[in-house]
This record gives C-alpha cells, sequence and structure tokens, in this order.
C-alpha cells in the first residue's frame, strides 16, 4: 500500500512541525527532511496530473458535501511545486543565515507549519477547510515576523495579527452566509448554485477578507514593516509564498462565484493600478533595503490583481492565466531579493540604501543576486516576470483596455527607479573612504538566493510549457 502523494505533501510538514518543536537541537535535520519529501510528494503529483489531468482524493471514502476531497490541477499543482522549490532553497540558506538558537529554535516548526498551511490551500475543495488553512498559515506567518525579537518586528507582527484576524472574520463570515443558503460549502456546490443576492453578499464580505491579509492597497499597512522587518529566510517566506495564499483563494472564488458586476472587477483592478503607483512612490522614498523591497511587494500585488481585471469581466476566462504567471515569477524572484538583501545587510553590517555605496566591503555575489531577481520584478526579458507582464498587457490591448497597459507601463517606469537607487550605490566606489575589502567569499546562504534569482530569469524560457502545465484539469471547471 502506498502513501497518497496528496496526504503526504500535507502531513509530512505537519509531523515535521512537531518533530522540529520536540527536538529543538536537531530542528534543521527535521526540517529539510520533511521539505525534502514534502518536494518528492509535489513530483509524484505533478506527474499523475501530466498523465490524467486532475486528480481528485476523497478522504475516507466520503464525497462531498458531506466529506472532504482534496483535488490537485495544473494550476493547484504548480503553486504547490513553487512553495516547495522556493521553501527548500530558503531552508538551505537558512541553515546559514539564521545565527541565534533562539531563532534556529523556532524557526523550523513555524515553518513547517506554514508549509502545511499552504499546501492544504493548494489541494483544497472546500471553502471552509481554507478558512482553516489560511488561519494556520497567518499563526505561522506572524511568529516568523517577530522572530528576530526586535520591538519593530514585535509591533510589526501585532499590526500583523490584527489584520489577519480582522480578515479571517470577514471571510468566516461569507462562509456562513453561503452554508446559509447552499447547505454545503464545496466549490461543487458554489459552481452550481443559482446568482442571488445572499451568494453576492457573502462573496463580497470573503474578497475583502482575502484582500485584507494579500495587503491590496489601501489595506496594505501592515505589510511593508512586517516584511522589513522579519529576519531574512522569514521575510522570503512571507512575501514569496504567504500572499501567495489568499491571491490562489481569490482566484478560485471569483471563478467559480463570478463576480456579479463589471464595475467590481473594474474597482479591483483600479484598487491594483492604486497599488502599483502608491507601493512605487513609497519604494523610491524608503531608506532601508529591505523596506524597498517590501513596498515592491505592494507593488507587485496591485499588478496581479491588474492582471486579473485587465480585460474585464468577459475576459477573466482568460485572465486568470496572466495572473497565475506573475504570481509565480514574484514567488521565485521575491523570496531571492529578500534573500540577498539579508546578505547584503550581513556582510556590509547595515541596510541604509544612501550609505551602501560607502562600505568598504562589497557583498558582489550578493549585490549580483539582486540585479538578477530586480530584472524579473522589472519585467525586462527574458525572465518570467517579462512574460507575466506581457501577457497582461496583450490582453488589455486585445479588449480594448489600454488604461490597464499604462498603469503597468508606469509601474515598470517606478520599479526601474527605485531599484536604480540600489543598483547604482553596488557600482560606485568614489565615496569609499577606507581601503576597499576583500569579498568575504563564498557563504551557504549565497548559493539559495542565486539559484532562485536565476530560476526566475530562466523560468521565461519555460513560459510556453508552464501555461500548458497550468491548464491541465480544467483549473476553474471549463475549458479555456
Amino acid at each position: 500500500m502506498t502513501l497518497d502523494p496528496m496526504i503526504l505533501a500535507l502531513f509530512a510538514p505537519l509531523f515535521g512541525a512537531v518533530a522540529a518543536f520536540v527536538l529543538p537541537r536537531a530542528a534543521g535535520a527535521v526540517g529539510l527532511v520533511a521539505v525534502l519529501l514534502t518536494c518528492g510528494a509535489v513530483l509524484a503529483l505533478a506527474r499523475q496530473v501530466l498523465a490524467a489531468g486532475a486528480v481528485t482524493l476523497e478522504l475516507g471514502g466520503w464525497a462531498p458535501p458531506m466529506g472532504i476531497a482534496l483535488r490537485a490541477d495544473g494550476l493547484g499543482v504548480a503553486m504547490l511545486a513553487m512553495t516547495a522549490a522556493v521553501g527548500l532553497l530558503v531552508s538551505v540558506g537558512a541553515l546559514d543565515a539564521l545565527r541565534e538558537a533562539r531563532q534556529r529554535q523556532y524557526f523550523w516548526p513555524l515553518w513547517l507549519l506554514l508549509l502545511t498551511g499552504m499546501n492544504g490551500v493548494y489541494l483544497g475543495t472546500d471553502i471552509f477547510n481554507l478558512y482553516v488553512m489560511i488561519e494556520v498559515i497567518a499563526l505561522a506567518a506572524v511568529g516568523l515576523t517577530v522572530l528576530s525579537g526586535t520591538r519593530e518586528a514585535v509591533r510589526a507582527g501585532l499590526e500583523y495579527m490584527y489584520a489577519s484576524i480582522l480578515g479571517a472574520l470577514l471571510f468566516l463570515m461569507g462562509v456562513g452566509f453561503v452554508y446559509l443558503q447552499l447547505g454545503r460549502l464545496d466549490f461543487a456546490g458554489l459552481i452550481a448554485a443559482e446568482p442571488s443576492a445572499a451568494l453576492s453578499a457573502a462573496l463580497a464580505l470573503m474578497i475583502v477578507g482575502l484582500l485584507l491579509k494579500t495587503a491590496l492597497f489601501p489595506l496594505h499597512f501592515w505589510l511593508p514593516a512586517a516584511h522589513a522587518n522579519a529576519t531574512a529566510p522569514a521575510s522570503a517566506l512571507l512575501s514569496g509564498l504567504v500572499v501567495k495564499a489568499a491571491l490562489y483563494i481569490f482566484l478560485r472564488l471569483t471563478t467559480h462565484v463570478p463576480l456579479p458586476d463589471e464595475i467590481l472587477v473594474t474597482l479591483i483592478g483600479a484598487l491594483g493600478a492604486g497599488a502599483v503607483l502608491w507601493g512605487g512612490v513609497q519604494a523610491l522614498r524608503a531608506e532601508r533595503l529591505k523596506l524597498l523591497v517590501a513596498w515592491s511587494t505592494v507593488v507587485q500585488i496591485g499588478l496581479i490583481f491588474i492582471a486579473f481585471a485587465r480585460a474585464g469581466q468577459v475576459g477573466l476566462a482568460e485572465s486568470w492565466k496572466a495572473a497565475a504567471l506573475l504570481i509565480l515569477a514574484h514567488g521565485v524572484a521575491k523570496a531571492a531579493m529578500f534573500l540577498a538583501a539579508g546578505r547584503i545587510r550581513d556582510e556590509v553590517g547595515h541596510d541604509i540604501i544612501r550609505d551602501l555605496d560607502r562600505a568598504p566591503i562589497r557583498p558582489t555575489l550578493a549585490q549580483f543576486t539582486f540585479a538578477l531577481a530586480a530584472i524579473s520584478l522589472i519585467g525586462l526579458p527574458p525572465s518570467l516576470g517579462f512574460i507575466g507582464k506581457w501577457s497582461l498587457m496583450e490582453g488589455a490591448m486585445a479588449a480594448g483596455y489600454w488604461h490597464w497597459v499604462a498603469v503597468t507601463m508606469i509601474g515598470t517606469l517606478l520599479s526601474v527607479a527605485y531599484f536604480s537607487r540600489v543598483l547604482a550605490g553596488f557600482l560606485r566606489f568614489d565615496r569609499v573612504r577606507a581601503p576597499l575589502g576583500e569579498h568575504q567569499g563564498w557563504a551557504l546562504a549565497d548559493i539559495a538566493p542565486l539559484t532562485l534569482a536565476i530560476s526566475a530569469i530562466s523560468l521565461g524560457l519555460l513560459a510556453a510549457p508552464i501555461l500548458s502545465f497550468i491548464e491541465l484539469g480544467y483549473p476553474f471547471g471549463a475549458k479555456p
């Protein structure tokens, strides 16, 4: 009897989290084994989806709506694969990046609990179970935010916790309304349901809760401080992975229960445009490197919502693909950038942008990694970020929505401007007032961000196979 890969993807990190907490001295080894087992399960699941399309597992032999089913399709497995791959490399980097014993002791159980929740989201087919999983994610994410123990991190963690609780309550209220209306909570029931005012109200509540968790403008108040003040591995997980779970649920909900009005699609796009413009301006003003990277996350989240709204309500059947490409591109590149920023801070001793070019020590490998990640986030070819932006603009132009093209171009120029602030400092040596120090050499913590940054570029060359894969199993119940 073989263990189903969907079960293994859920329980390997869960049992690993328990073992890492009980055995703190072996937490690193336990964590790596659990993540490797998860990667193996995702690979096995990808092979099943390639062979058969969507794969469904009914837990205990009970079918929905009475039972719980797990489902893997192309999009879900792509998200699982991105999470597992990024998580494995961040785990390798954390072995070297986390120097304090207390940080190492708590990082691994929190990270593995986070991985459990994210895998549950990507395999879930029931909105109540999705609620449970996003709460598991929030619990672990808040713990990772305060892991550094600084006053700023604790304050940011509290803001994150308050925002997460409010978002979860709104989502749960929407779940309750759906159950009162339909008597079931699985996606199959949502697809078959007749549109009604009650369902529209429930959808609105759940969407607002998810927008708060994704930190879409103007509900982004908690994100910059939380991501900027966490440790580098935690920041990579929070920005590269955590916000993707709520984005994924948003895509699922708004395609299973279509938005009732074109105005709502336009409003979501407008909020995305606000995020691109406001986040870009704040990134230009940021004084610290990690804070700039955190504000760029606000920008990228806005861009994903613009991709969703790029062709209006009629275009949603195709727009999810552009949004999915941007989600995958951002997850890989942003994890690389936060890890590289952490390495720069460790070697230079600070991350104040205006003084980076004064440092006699130049962490050239980390700087090169940061530049590669910036290429994908700006959207330059041949990166996956470029393919995602091109898909966004192509769909918008085909539908005649030129305003989204304009916002995307303005956001791109802002990205060039605020990343150039950092890259220019890497290339200047005229303000160094001490003998130029030698680079400290390669470290284990350099491998993870460099691999991720190279992946962010090279995945653009595989965009066609990725698009074909995410369509497997028809993620939203109808052939694209």
